[in-house]
């Protein structure tokens, strides 16, 4: 028995292709494949590259790169890019503002050399943001805080521990700042994977004081929690890290009460020989556009969520909040479609999932893979 639906080809407002310089783990001809396979028409690529994306020129022959790949597969994905915040070259945000979706801000390090750790220079950004009415993408993680545990755990093993050093407050005191900024200077303020309880009491507050303040939640934070160290090590790694049982359901009922409004995957490909290498050398990252739908539609099936809502999270609020024209790209769904994530199966170039193993219902349609997939 099949059950087919039609939907908007969701918008992904956070993936990491690594172009340039990190195109053995993804390119843009895999990932217009990965995204496909997804249900996805449109993402967003972050600027921690190698070189980071922090100028005019850096950001243009970035995009020479990707139009280059995309069109050697003769893909149709959309995409808009960000430019990375750095306090030395703030007067770039006004010279790629017509080419750029909004600037991404690392409070806390992270993948790449990005980071505006002093309040300072995050004030800058955050006002000329708001001079040119563009979105700030903030990864909301306070560095000091972060270094202090570094020194607490030094010598600790096992991946669980990185769920310690970048712990819930370092996460909370970043956000207080973001949502400070939005108060002070009117910028709008998108605040990248929250994910702990106390961050979402935080933003329904900025909420109701009427800020434009706006946030995203990934799946691995929704599906996933520091129990899953247990069976995959760092293989579960991402910044920020894992949370508890109870931060996960405190995610999902700000899914369904309007607090979070948007779900981003944080698409962060690494080799499985780089994630598989011991706490203290394996990258943080996991890979998430091919299995986001499924695994929304799987939570739809299961009366965790609805249509309308992955509908409201994946298309229609993204493009409100980022100021996107209307377009009309649809997917078809088969919610009755049962397969199992397999890592031999998916089409990114890393090749691996941390949700493999796992029994999904509710998938693009076959019909669909193979139209969208034969590029």
């Amino acid at each position: 028995m099949t059950k087919i639906i039609s939907l908007p080809a969701l918008i992904d407002p956070h993936v990491h292709f690594r172009v340039p310089g990190g195109e053995y783990k993804e390119d843009w001809r895999t990932g217009t494949r990965a995204a496909a396979a997804g249900g996805v028409g449109t993402v967003f690529d972050m600027p921690n590259n190698t070189p980071s994306i922090t100028t005019l020129e850096l950001l243009l022959a970035k995009k020479k790169l990707i139009d280059a790949q995309l069109a050697e597969v003769g893909s149709q994905l959309k995409y808009q890019l960000y430019l990375g915040a750095d306090k030395n070259r703030l007067p770039e945000i006004a010279r790629c503002r017509e080419w750029i979706i909004g600037v991404k801000m690392f409070m806390g390090a992270s993948t790449g050399d990005l980071l505006v750790a002093d309040e300072e220079s995050q004030r800058l950004v955050s006002a000329e943001c708001a001079r040119l009415n563009l979105v700030l993408a903030v990864h909301a993680e306070e560095e000091a805080l972060i270094e202090e545990n570094k020194k607490l755990y030094h010598g600790k093993s096992g991946a669980s521990i990185h769920s310690k050093i970048r712990n819930g407050r370092a996460a909370v005191e970043a956000v207080k700042k973001a949502i400070g900024y939005a108060r002070d200077y009117g910028v709008k303020i998108y605040l990248l994977h929250i994910s702990t309880a106390e961050e979402i009491s935080l933003i329904r507050d900025a909420k109701k004081e009427g800020l434009q303040v706006y946030a995203e939640a990934t799946p691995h934070h929704l599906f996933l929690d520091e129990s899953a160290y247990q069976t995959l090590g760092t293989r579960a790694q991402m910044n920020p890290p894992l949370r508890s049982k109870e931060d996960r359901a405190a995610l999902w009922e700000a899914i369904n009460d309007g607090a979070i409004d948007a779900i981003g995957s944080d698409h962060a490909p690494h080799t499985l020989a780089e994630k598989d290498l011991p706490y203290g050398e394996a990258p943080s990252g996991v890979p998430g556009i091919e299995t986001t739908l499924p695994l929304l539609l799987n939570a739809y099936n299961n009366d965790k969520i609805t249509l309308e809502k992955i509908i409201e999270l994946t298309s229609v609020n993204i493009q409100k909040i980022f100021g996107l024209p209307p377009n009309n790209d649809k997917i078809s769904i088969d919610l009755d479609l049962i397969k199992i994530v397999k890592n031999e199966n998916l089409n990114t170039k890393c090749q691996w999932s941390p949700f493999a193993g796992q029994t999904l219902r509710g998938w693009p349609n076959r019909l669909h893979l193979q139209k969208a997939l034969l590029v």
